[in-house]
């Protein structure tokens, strides 16, 4: 590092004190706390992001948002060149920049990891990172301490990309690097348009008219707003917005989150039965729900995993019209893998069913950059997670092949079936965000489909029905005494207690989806560490409540005798 470079990170740094008493850790959220106490680690962040840009020489997105958490709260997160995360290498990085006490020893760091890793910075060549924000009230004076910190790395220049969808940063940095467009006009049109690809698609024989209009949750937060604007250029979708960010506080008693439980604040009784859907604060997950009729604002939740039911059903019966044609095999050179990626949270009754249509189901341990990381390794890979965050991942490879079946005259005859098939698969491809779980992108690939088949919300729930699940949390010592394995579902240390889960279920562990032949019929349960606290989480599933709820219970008192309070 230069004087220059030097010199003008010690003066920027200086401006931008950590709070005393305050460690912050990055995770699959970035960095999040209290609004009040984020400049410094904002402004860290951004000479993170620069950094990021100089090492890939790809252009880099930092998002300031705080997804579902209170309006008071806000977050930094980055964008890697691919649209997605930041890659888990440069974690310890992020977290030690956040940490480090004063401006002398940033330099140091800094210094230190750009000799380390042979980052250029004399300017030469350009860092770009597009910045976006969220509607919160704090997220201005938060983006400008992120400028001041790009601005203080030699040549790193930082576009304000405006308030924004977390996914829309991240689209936006994906079709950067591709070469692409990549305005926010850019990202509304290419959804719009590949919507009508798929409505234009429907087969005359099950077309039908949606006949009630969908009623949207915005959540109060960007993602309302958004939609709105989206709504301007659709045809064929008749949306109410409910929550915009007009009136109302972010995130209080509405947004996907809150409405896991209860009608969002916003909705009346006249809205029993209707198709409703609920975005959260930063529009990257999406629930769909549909009040109960007199039952006290509770809702039918059709949650992520049947938003992934939903789409592996399309896609597989996409994919199988490839097949149907005696006539068509021998012109079907690309065998294309599907995969549906979950995690153990995912009710047992969706993975039943997924496994039932014939597809390969895998796991991952919780998280969405294992989910998306393992969903990568297949052609078509789906995941979600039951909060509504997921996507669908297609490979250049099919897409390449699917646009030569969809206009290659010798490869199939115009308005075929199979010429629809791939016409309708590439339309997935443009209008699912595959960078990263994006609500708007999802509900509009929802509504095609659900229109497509002729299914009403009611219809799409009947898909299976979920088992009772329930979730405790138990109070230890030192979580990290629990290590687990196999997508974090089997105990490992300490030695006894996955014997005695095991006991207790009446069975003996062979894998995530085994059922016990007695005690708890169809039940599944296992623990693992929280990130954030010193707390045991028990999941337990079981074909009734109180199987559910007993077997939930007796888990935490085995959890409770092995590291509890008690136990010490």
């Amino acid at each position: 590092m230069n004087e220059k470079q030097r010199s003008i990170l010690l003066d920027s740094s200086s401006r931008f004190p950590p709070p005393p008493g305050v460690k912050l850790s990055y995770g699959t959220a970035g960095f999040r706390a209290d609004a009040s106490i984020l400049q410094s680690t904002v402004f860290r962040v951004g000479i993170l992001a620069a950094l990021r840009s100089l090492t890939t020489q790809s252009v880099i997105g930092l998002m300031i948002t705080a997804s579902h958490n209170k309006v008071s709260d806000n977050g930094v997160k980055i964008a890697d060149p691919t649209g997605g995360m930041l890659t888990q290498a440069w974690e310890p990085l992020a977290d030690a920049l956040a940490n480090v006490p004063d401006s002398l020893h940033l330099v140091q760091l800094v210094d230190d990891f750009v000799m380390k890793e042979n980052i250029p910075l004399e300017g030469v060549p350009l860092a770009v990172i597009l910045l976006g924000r969220d509607t919160r009230p704090s997220g201005k004076s938060l983006l400008e301490a992120a400028k001041q910190g790009i601005s203080s790395i030699v040549g790193a220049v930082a576009v304000d990309m405006g308030v924004l969808t977390t996914p829309q940063l991240h689209w936006m940095v994906r079709s950067r690097n591709k070469g692409m467009k990549a305005t926010e006009m850019d990202y509304f049109n290419q959804l719009s348009s590949a919507f009508r690809c798929l409505i234009d698609l429907i087969p005359p024989e099950s077309a039908v008219n949606m006949m009630d209009k969908l009623i949207v949750d915005g959540a109060n937060g960007v993602g309302g707003e958004k939609l709105q604007v989206l709504e301007k250029v659709l045809h064929g979708l008749d949306i109410q917005i409910r929550n915009s960010g007009k009136e109302g506080v972010l995130n209080e008693e509405v947004g996907a989150d809150y409405v896991q439980k209860v009608v969002p604040r916003g909705f009346a009784p006249a809205d029993a039965g209707m198709r409703c859907a609920s975005l959260d604060g930063d529009a990257d997950r999406l629930v769909y729900f549909s009040a109960i009729q007199n039952s006290n604002n509770r809702i039918l939740l059709v949650d992520g995993d049947k938003i992934l039911s939903l789409f592996a059903l399309f896609i597989k019966e996409q994919l199988s019209i490839f097949n149907d044609n005696e006539g068509e095999r021998e012109n079907n050179s690309y065998l294309a893998t599907l995969g549906v990626v979950q995690t153990a949270y995912a009710n047992g009754a969706s993975t039943d069913y997924l496994k039932h249509l014939g597809l390969q189901v895998v796991f991952t341990p919780t998280g969405v950059k294992y989910l998306h990381e393992k969903a990568a390794e297949y052609d078509i890979g789906i995941y979600f997670e039951a909060n509504g965050h997921g996507t669908i991942l297609l490979s250049e490879g099919l897409l390449h092949w699917l646009d030569g079946r969809s206009s290659e005259p010798s490869l199939t005859s115009k308005g075929s079936v199979q010429q629809k098939a791939a016409l309708r698969l590439l339309a997935v491809s443009k209008l699912i965000n595959q960078a990263v779980g994006d609500a708007l992108s999802g509900l509009l690939l929802v509504e095609a489909i659900l229109q497509h088949m002729g299914w009403s919300i009611h219809k799409w729930n009947e898909l299976y029905y979920d088992l009772p699940s329930r979730q405790l949390k138990v109070k230890v010592v030192d979580r990290s005494a629990v290590v687990t394995a196999n997508a974090g579902t089997m105990v490992v240390r300490p030695l006894g207690l996955q014997e005695a889960i095991n006991a207790e279920t009446g069975k003996l562990y062979t894998g995530i989806s085994d059922f016990p032949a007695s005690k708890y019929p169809r039940g599944r349960c296992f623990v693992r560490p929280s990130g954030t606290e010193d707390v045991i989480r028990v999941y337990a599933e079981a074909s009734t409540d109180e199987a559910a709820d007993n077997l939930a219970n007796s888990i935490a008192q085995l959890v409770d005798q092995f590291l509890g309070f008690r136990s010490s």
